[in-house]
């Protein structure tokens, strides 16, 4: 009997996340749900088995805004069966002045830090195998007007981020998307000669995705017409193209690039420029206490 694939896909437990586990584990791939609560993810995993009965799937639990549980997990994963796909897909809107208990902002660290530190680790330990690493980001289009301020990659100053107090975490929130596309070309890079591919993609605007599910002012009433847009999506729609990225087989050996609709798309020069996306590799492992 042949083995089945193994995939890890974090904030799994809702919208996008949820609907990519059951996508791959209808297509044989034995699925580790990451979620930073246990009973979202009971709940989770008994609604992807009501719909694809026979699922193979895992739980665990970790909150990825906290460094030490990041770590903690990719250890945990390391001492199992490697995965051969991993899709990162845990984001939040988080208040600009909202700091973890480690002190770090808690969009950063959710949305890019964690994926930094959870695919470096599982590179290095996957090796000389192959993998696919699928990293969930936003519209490119809207987010060439949000450059990354490497000076800044906690929002500590507000530069930037414009003159409403309550619409400053979303635009927060796209520099960490920004920084998602160009930890993808980075890591892309770095693993040139291995058989890892780092591929980013836009799922669209999707429904039912909790990420601002704490927001006030203006980017309440802003989410809540995204919600009612006739652009929103299904959760399961959104879904494909990440899912199509883990285990399509036109895309085998595809790295360092981003997909929106299955197609290739480019993103701003800010976030594939060679020297911006190496300076935030660098300051990203001083933040998580890595070598750079």
């Amino acid at each position: 009997m042949e083995q089945r694939q193994r995939a890890v896909v974090t904030g799994a437990t809702t919208g996008i996340g949820e609907a990519i586990t059951r996508r791959l584990a209808a297509d044989g791939m034995t699925v580790v749900m990451v979620g930073r609560d246990e009973e979202r993810l009971d709940q989770a995993r008994r609604r992807v088995l009501a719909a694809v009965p026979d699922a193979d799937l895992e739980a665990e639990r970790a909150d990825l805004s906290l460094r030490e549980q990041v770590r903690a997990l990719a250890d945990r994963l390391v001492n199992r069966s490697l995965p051969d796909v991993v899709i990162s897909n845990a984001a939040v809107i988080a208040d600009v002045a909202d700091l973890t208990v480690e002190g770090v902002q808690r969009s950063l660290a959710t949305n890019h830090l964690a994926p930094y530190l959870l695919l470096r680790r599982l590179a290095e330990a996957i090796g000389e195998a192959s993998a696919r690493f699928v990293v969930v980001g936003a519209d490119p289009a809207g987010l060439s007007r949000v450059p990354v301020d490497l000076d800044d990659l906690g929002f500590r100053t507000g530069r930037g981020l414009g003159p409403v107090p309550s619409f400053r975490p979303f635009l927060a929130y796209g520099r960490t998307k920004n920084m998602n596309a160009m930890f993808v070309y980075e890591l892309a890079r770095r693993l040139a000669h291995s058989r890892i591919t780092v591929n980013g993609a836009h799922p669209g605007i999707v429904k039912r995705t909790g990420l601002g599910r704490d927001a006030r002012g203006a980017l309440r009433i802003f989410g809540s017409l995204l919600e009612r847009s006739s652009r929103t999506l299904e959760p399961d729609d959104g879904a494909d193209t990440p899912a199509w990225l883990a285990s399509a087989p036109e895309v085998e050996g595809v790295t360092g690039r981003f997909f929106v609709r299955r197609e290739q798309v480019p993103t701003a020069a800010h976030t594939t420029d060679v020297e911006r996306c190496a300076r935030l590799w660098v300051e990203s492992a001083r933040l998580v206490g890595l070598p750079d």
